[in-house]
């Protein structure tokens, strides 16, 4: 199994031996605006990393762009500020996993900060659910 680093200040993913710790990103995370994005928080389980989209491959969270119902819309909104708060919290670790990519072209990615999933961190708040291949109806 390989896993990838980020190599900053690139936004290069380069393969790493699977006994080597994936070397630490760090980074200033917003919300994503309606402008060109790079660096920004899309929602709880999607965001831009130099340019990259990357999807959190471990969980699958509320939806904030056209939610189900309102208590969906309460969820994700929450969901994408505990996950920017959790992004911004120091270094973390970008981990590949089965598949590099989702069909959306997004690059899938395990989040991890001293071996700890951050997607089982917003599993345990109630913000997420681990992803088990399809998504959950929030309503």
């Amino acid at each position: 199994m390989l896993r990838f680093a980020m190599l900053l200040p690139f936004a290069l993913l380069i393969p790493t031996p699977a006994t080597g710790a994936a070397e630490e990103v760090n980074a200033t995370f917003l919300a994503c605006g309606a402008g060109k994005r790079i660096t920004c928080v899309v929602d709880g389980d999607t965001f831009w990393l130099r340019g990259d989209k990357i999807r959190i491959a471990d969980i699958n969270t509320p939806e904030t762009h056209r939610p189900g119902c309102a208590v969906e819309a309460a969820l994700g909104a929450q969901a994408k500020r505990r996950l920017t708060q959790l992004l911004n919290a120091g270094p973390f670790a970008l981990e590949s996993g089965k598949r590099d990519t989702d069909r959306y072209g997004r690059l899938l990615r395990t989040v991890t900060r001293s071996g700890k999933s951050l997607g089982e961190v917003l599993v345990t708040e109630g913000l997420a659910e681990r992803w088990n291949g399809r998504r959950r109806n929030w309503c």
